[in-house]
């Protein structure tokens, strides 16, 4: 079984803030506000998450090398 980290340091595109958090292992986090400056984050067009955008990790299902859920329409 792959290790899988749990943990993430998102930093924020906009003002440069970063917050360690905890990805959830059940579904994709899509957005994210940056609680310094505000702003809703969104993942990059191809991504399917936050924490593959704009984290040190990505989230859980891509460290398995599985497909992770796909974002809202």
């Amino acid at each position: 079984m792959t290790n899988i980290t749990l943990e993430s340091t998102l930093t924020c595109p906009h003002c440069g803030h970063q917050k360690t958090e905890t990805m959830p292992t059940d579904s994709c986090q899509y957005f994210y506000e940056c609680e310094s400056c505000g702003r809703l984050l969104k993942p990059k067009p191809g991504d399917c998450c936050v924490f593959c955008s704009y984290g040190t990790v990505p989230c859980p299902p891509i460290q398995q090398g599985t497909d992770c859920c796909a974002p809202p329409e």
